[in-house]
């Protein structure tokens, strides 16, 4: 059997022990697979007298990053910093050194993945990050690779954890949203300060990254359209109930004839669907293509041991290709690189879909068919409608409705016509829905 291949980690933290911990645990499995062992011989960690649950007796520990990304021996590097500037920095490094990169940073794939993965083009090395995307689920490998006879025509996903976890809460036990934060705080699934999560960046950098190997289209963060979960109410909750829905954060995008939807937002889902009932911090993504049809990728999407699962998976798949032609290697983005296609992405407001509307309205004769007849007037006709009884003699009532397949800025022109009634009606909260493939 060939020499072990030498890995360096940049950043020994919860996955980067997760990582150590699998390889070692797995030594002998994970060698057969490979065709050689793959060992840890160096790794950068900010504390060099931590102790750890597994043994870094024949690891050399430095707080030098240099050390590693410049290392002779090293052949691959496990980048596991988070952020996009030293990550970036040190990645590009060691393709420069001639050094293959294993990577969970969604957020450095999704801006700077292009520049990346050119000047590991250039050099002839591999830069691999299933991690980067639902965790422990294998949904890079199944798009690029098990997908690959497919035209794939749109995937949605319910990509974090935390938000997953806050809905789920929020439904189960009717609390408040700050609420249900603070617990998913308590309990470790989210941080302190949770902007990322809770505002969709986090599954805006994960959907950007799957839009790229979908649709063979550059990477393009910039153009995902976000919304985030902060303005969803117990009642929204309630209402989605009993109308026979789930309202799920999803990432969603879409291949249609105006170009390429790239969106996540809070959305309405079937409680039939498959994507309705993932609950809690785990993940799912929904792939349609033309061949196979609706299939379902579902798992742990964050956790040392999950994600250690895909980047020791990346490992192995590096490892067998040491020694193959760059040019016989799986492709980066899927695609060959000279076959991306820069497809535009459709603005927010040109996308159709239908939408569940909440608004209060004054109980008065006349309101609701005056409301009724702007959105019929801006081309929008409902599908449900439920009007509350006034609680306690109030004058006003909670109006829901959901709509039928509408272009969003119609939609606009319609909410800003209802919302200029003032007195009269209140703002309109609006959530898309989405009835999915499965």
């Amino acid at each position: 059997m060939l020499n072990p291949v030498k890995v360096g980690i940049l950043g020994l933290g919860t996955v980067g022990g997760g990582t150590v911990h699998v390889l070692q645990q797995n030594a002998e499995e994970i060698a057969r697979r490979a065709g050689r062992g793959i060992v840890v011989t160096h790794a950068c960690a900010k504390d060099l007298n931590k102790t750890h649950p597994y043994s870094t007796d024949d690891i050399v520990l430095t707080e030098q990053l240099t050390a590693l990304v410049n290392n002779p021996e090293i052949e691959i590097i496990v980048e596991l910093l988070g952020g996009t500037t030293i990550a970036r920095e040190m990645t590009l490094q060691a393709i420069a050194n001639g050094k293959h990169v294993v990577t969970a940073n969604k957020a450095l794939i999704a801006k700077h993945g292009n520049e990346i993965f050119a000047a590991a083009q250039d050099k002839g090395v591999m830069v691999a990050f299933e991690a980067a995307v639902g965790g422990g689920i294998p949904i890079i490998k199944a798009v690029r690779e098990g997908l690959a006879a497919n035209e794939i025509e749109m995937m949605a996903g319910i990509i974090n954890g935390t938000c997953n976890f806050i809905l789920t809460e929020m439904r189960d036990k009717g609390s408040a949203f700050a609420d249900v934060l603070a617990e998913a705080q308590s309990l470790g699934y989210a941080e302190k300060d949770p902007t990322f999560d809770i505002e969709g960046v986090d599954a805006a950098h994960k959907l950007t990254i799957l839009a790229s190997i979908g649709f063979g289209i550059p990477l393009q963060f910039d153009k995902v359209y976000r919304e985030g979960i902060t303005n969803i109410t117990p009642e929204d909750v309630q209402y989605a109930n009993e109308l026979g829905y789930k309202i799920k954060h999803l990432g969603i995008t879409k291949r249609t004839k105006k170009g390429i939807e790239l969106r996540v937002h809070p959305t309405f889902i079937p409680n039939k669907r498959l994507l309705a009932n993932v609950e809690g911090v785990m993940n799912a993504v929904l792939v349609d293509s033309d061949a196979l049809g609706a299939s379902l990728y579902y798992g742990a999407g964050a956790g040392a041991l999950p994600t250690a699962s895909a980047i020791v998976a990346d490992l192995v798949d590096v490892t067998r290709t040491l020694t193959t032609d760059p040019g016989n290697r799986v492709p980066h983005l899927a695609f060959q690189p000279n076959a991306l296609v820069d497809l535009p992405i459709v603005p927010i407001d040109e996308i159709e879909s239908s939408y569940y509307l909440r608004l209060s309205a004054l109980d008065k004769l006349g309101v609701l068919a005056y409301m009724t007849n702007i959105l019929s007037d801006n081309g929008i006709s409902i599908e449900a409608i439920i009007q509350k009884e006034p609680i306690g003699g109030a004058e006003h009532v909670s109006v829901v409705m959901l709509t039928h397949q509408v272009v969003e800025k119609q939609l606009n022109r319609a909410i800003q016509a209802i919302e200029s009634l003032e007195g009269i009606i209140g703002k309109v909260t609006r959530i898309r829905l989405e009835m999915l493939a499965s």
